[in-house]
């Protein structure tokens, strides 16, 4: 358990071992700022390459007060902030995506009493130290772990790298708040079962590959609203908590993710899958009737979506199709052949040439006749 933070920075510092900027740059080479989530559900906030440097902290500390909560930050090991933050407004839940270098902070009662957005704030590190203590809880977090706290009790942080939160107000979630407070401010591992899950969602969410239009916003919004409910029941062993609706969106979900994992997998059945999950064949089946789809014909599409982004992909022209065809799950070549041509229109082997031909005059992967827009 970590000592109690330091105003000063000293104790936090000896405890994270960190280098005040060395998360930040690690963060900004990775280039893992998002973009392209799409013009009318996507806000950029801040960009400290934007503002002058003596004006980057205080522009970062008017962002975060509007868009999280009011907070006082304090610069450690250096007298520059860098840092960015993106957010993506999904009705009441919001997601953020933010890195920076490494600093101090602070929410007081006082500021508590001057603004309070009665949140709770669910985050997954992405990158470098960070550690919290609030309500008497202290933490010490490392890349991938969760973390839970909120905005109606004090807390100081020491925060170096970059991380992504979701947010939502408390009353929408369907737990007792007597319960989840047991589990403010304490690591939770975000690298298995729900957890991964939930991490997997947000990480895709603000990886700037895809782009959401506003109703796609609000579905969202109760996805991820789902998935942190049944995140937090698992975490207190309190499943039979969640409302049915939810659990059987995350169930989906979880079934989902699932097959992705197995795709490649050619005696996958409806069978094994249902087994997997504790549930009947039957169950498993009207399941993905709710959802407008078969088992078997979303299995199929998620195979030919992987299928087609391979052929797409400069770097795996030299794989022969067949290859990538059984990778994905498919044992006969000419299924895979008739079934590709079905859906896009296209031959395997005409979907790469027009593929490779675009990515050479463009120099990127660029879209081509029958892929997804």
């Amino acid at each position: 358990m970590p000592r109690r933070l330091n105003w000063s920075g000293r104790t936090i510092w000896e405890e994270t071992k960190g280098r005040p900027t060395r998360a930040w740059h690690e963060e900004a080479q990775r280039g893992a700022k998002p973009q392209g989530w799409g013009e009318r559900s996507v806000e950029k906030v801040f960009d400290s390459n934007d503002v002058p440097a003596r004006d980057a902290l205080s522009a970062w500390e008017n962002v975060t007060a509007d868009a999280l909560m009011p907070t006082s930050f304090k610069l450690i090991g250096t007298d520059v902030f860098c840092g960015w933050f993106s957010t993506m407004p999904l009705g009441a839940v919001q997601v953020s995506a933010m890195a920076y270098s490494s600093f101090l902070t602070r929410r007081t009662p006082k500021l508590i009493r001057a603004s309070d957005p009665e949140i709770l704030a669910f985050g997954v590190t992405n990158s470098g130290p960070h550690a919290i203590e609030q309500s008497r809880n202290r933490a010490a977090l490392r890349p991938g772990e969760l973390l839970l706290f909120e905005s109606s009790r004090p807390f100081d942080t020491y925060a170096d790298g970059g991380n992504i939160l979701i947010q939502f107000p408390r009353t929408l979630l369907p737990l007792a708040a007597r319960h989840v407070d047991h589990l403010i401010c304490r690591p939770l591992p975000g690298d298995q079962g729900i957890g991964r899950l939930l991490t997997n969602f947000l990480t895709h969410l603000t990886d700037g590959s895809t782009s959401y239009t506003p109703h796609d916003a609000a579905r969202l919004g109760t996805v991820g609203l789902d998935l942190v409910t049944a995140a937090l029941a698992h975490f207190l062993e309190r499943e039979n908590d969640i409302p049915c609706e939810s659990r059987q969106r995350v169930l989906y979900m979880r079934i989902t993710s699932f097959i992705e994992r197995h795709l490649g997998d050619t005696t996958l059945t409806a069978g094994e899958i249902a087994a997997a999950h504790h549930i009947s064949v039957r169950s498993l089946h009207r399941l993905f009737q709710q959802h407008g789809v078969t088992v078997r014909s979303w299995i199929r599409g998620q195979r030919l979506e992987r299928c087609r982004r391979d052929l797409a992909d400069p770097l795996k022209r030299h794989v022969p199709i067949q290859a990538i065809a059984a990778r994905w799950g498919f044992a006969h070549p000419a299924d895979f052949t008739r079934a590709f041509r079905t859906l896009h229109g296209i031959t395997p082997s005409g979907y790469r040439d027009q593929a490779h031909h675009h990515s050479t005059l463009t120099g990127t992967q660029s879209q081509v006749p029958g892929a997804p827009r």
